[in-house]
């Protein structure tokens, strides 16, 4: 997939190790949770995810979601196409994904061991909607959406971690 002219991330700290970050974030419903709940962000709906054989923790493992908002129609198909553990994983959608404010998209998670646990870095690059009127609200409300969703994957993570007896810190990034 070609470069995309936007880009987000969100960077948290956690007192656990990598490996153990890894494989709690390798299960894609867990990175996908603050889709598949209603929120304001989601205007109310929610996402409905769909997996292959694969369930998104394979090279070439195609995964998707499916829902309405505003009884409008929103979905998006994607493959893994890098899987690093415990450091990296990336997927990206595959065609046009039937998206309000961002268009296609390629996103990830880097995980790097520190001295009091792990850094680990949720990414989004996108492109804006090629049609209207998704690409005028993309204008518009893209950066917030992007910021969201990085933002709830790896606070989700870091909360997660937290409870579940690690300490999670914000770093900077």
């Amino acid at each position: 997939m070609p470069a995309m002219s936007r880009s987000n991330e969100t960077i948290v700290g956690i007192e656990c190790a990598a490996e153990t970050v890894f494989a709690y974030l390798d299960d894609h419903r867990h990175l996908g949770a603050h889709m598949s709940t209603s929120s304001w962000m989601m205007l109310g709906s929610k996402m409905h995810y769909e997996f292959d054989a694969g369930e998104a923790r394979l090279i070439g493992s195609k995964f998707g979601f499916h829902g309405k908002i505003l009884g409008i129609a929103l979905s998006a198909e994607q493959v893994v196409t890098i899987r690093t553990p415990p450091k990296l994983k990336v997927w990206e959608t595959i065609g046009a994904p039937s998206l309000w404010v961002i268009g296609r998209y390629r996103m990830g998670f880097e995980i790097v061991p520190e001295a009091r646990g792990s850094r680990l870095r949720v990414f989004i690059e996108y492109d804006l909607p090629e049609a209207e009127p998704s690409r005028w609200l993309g204008l518009i409300f893209a950066n917030a959406y992007a910021r969201w969703c990085t933002g709830r994957m790896a606070k989700d993570a870091a909360r997660y971690f937290a409870t579940a007896g690690a300490r999670a810190v914000p770093l900077k990034g």
